[in-house]
């Protein structure tokens, strides 16, 4: 009878329990399924995507400059008198004859000396910096599915352990209370097992809301409004090498999307600061002009064509170009200092993102000792208790420090993935 006891109290505490996959019901989520869903649904990623469609048509917009303008004219116009004259309103021809044309006028910049030039460049860089900061929001937003989906991972093993607690510990109070019935054990002994059962509760009660929470926050991360039951795939945990910090410091500052985008931004500032520089210099223009008139007065042709070549160059503004460049390059030298402390910043996240994945890693190998020793403390503790050497106390303590110990291990196996998927993203890498 005894035997069959510590049989049954035995079931379900298997050490390694955590590591179980659940096998309810739901769609199959690897992580890089999940990511893929947070690139098809997530607002954030698809708002960056808006954002660099917008950036290349102000592109577009600076270069139209550049290129020829062609526009059409239909004109009707009728006098009271032949000589009417607009006597007011600014310098102009002032004869108004009665008249039905149609026309095109073309114009082209022949050249302002660089300063269109160097707004089309400005706007190339400002888009090119809104792609990197689009790859920058797809990078936080796949940092936070990969930490969902191995918080609900953790959660799902944890709740799996407390499941197996319960099971265990109620079938040890069954048999203990048969026991004590057939006056083999003492009520204390009851009175203990129905706390270690009760304890065994409202672990897994905590562990169920800690998993209904994880789950929440995963689907919050996929830009899904509804959570849907996912079955997650337990991913290997990646041995990769860090003992070169500075390596991936390098790796970082040349990778980074974030620093790449404050990069292109100081570029675009720099160029801006150039083209309000060269607004002080002329500007060449040609247009030439052609239509028919139908219907007019006597004194006008039937035909008209013309052409010119403009030259402007502003002379007095007030200060006003000389302190739109002054404005500009002082932007431009704020654009090199951000971009400065931007860097500064990224070295200090990934000697912390280093140090957290070494730290993490050798929580895991002390958790793995932990298990051993308490799996094996909990075997002496069994088998002194059935002995009749100890008490019920000695051996739900063992038991505890066991059940401890299981959701220690899978917390740190967990959590080191988590961290693995942290320092990929301060260095940036996109695929861990």
């Amino acid at each position: 009878m005894k035997k069959c006891i510590l049989l049954l109290f035995l079931c379900g505490l298997n050490a390694t329990a955590w590591q179980a996959q659940s096998a309810g019901p739901g769609q199959v989520l690897t992580l890089a399924e999940a990511r893929q869903m947070a690139l098809q649904n997530h607002p954030r990623i698809i708002a960056a995507r808006y954002d660099v469609g917008a950036a290349t048509e102000a592109v577009k917009e600076v270069r139209a400059a550049e290129l020829p303008a062609a526009t059409l004219y239909g004109t009707a116009a009728g006098a009271n008198t032949e000589n009417d004259r607009i006597m007011a309103g600014g310098l102009n021809n002032p004869s108004v004859y009665d008249r039905i044309a149609g026309g095109l006028s073309v114009s082209q910049l022949i050249t302002d000396f660089g300063h269109t030039a160097n707004l089309h460049a400005g706007a190339e860089f400002t888009a090119r910096a809104e792609t990197e900061n689009a790859v920058d929001v797809r990078d936080q937003v796949w940092l936070q599915v990969s930490t969902s989906y191995f918080s609900a991972l953790a959660a799902q093993a944890v709740l799996q352990v407390a499941q197996e607690t319960v099971h265990s510990r109620q079938l040890l109070l069954e048999q203990v209370t048969a026991l004590a019935t057939n006056q083999l054990k003492s009520a204390l002994d009851v009175s203990f097992a129905q706390v270690a059962l009760e304890e065994g509760r409202l672990l897994l009660e905590r562990a169920q809301n800690s998993a209904d929470a994880a789950r929440a926050a995963l689907a919050n991360n996929l830009g899904l409004r509804e959570e849907r039951p996912f079955q997650l795939v337990e991913p290997p945990t990646a041995d990769v090498a860090t003992n070169d910090v500075d390596a991936l410091i390098q790796t970082a500052l040349a990778g980074r999307p974030e620093l790449l985008a404050l990069r292109a931004q100081r570029d675009a500032a720099r160029r801006f600061a150039w083209s309000e520089r060269d607004a002080r210099r002329p500007v060449i223009t040609a247009e030439g002009v052609i239509g028919n008139s139908p219907d007019h007065d006597d004194r006008l042709a039937d035909n008209y064509a013309a052409a010119d070549v403009n030259i402007s160059l502003p002379i007095f503004s007030g200060g006003l170009y000389l302190a739109r460049q002054r404005r500009a390059e002082m932007q431009a030298s704020a654009a090199e200092e951000q971009l400065r402390a931007a860097e500064d910043e990224v070295v200090r996240a990934v000697r912390m993102a280093w140090l957290d994945v070494n730290n993490t890693r050798q929580q895991l190998q002390t958790t793995g000792e932990l298990v051993r020793h308490a799996t094996k403390a909990y075997d002496l503790a069994a088998a002194r208790y059935q002995a009749g050497l100890s008490s019920m106390v000695e051996l739900t303590d063992a038991q505890l420090s066991l059940v401890s110990a299981q959701i220690a291990q899978a917390n740190a196996r967990h959590d080191l993935l988590a961290r693995q998927a942290g320092l990929d993203y301060e260095i940036g890498a996109t695929l861990f």
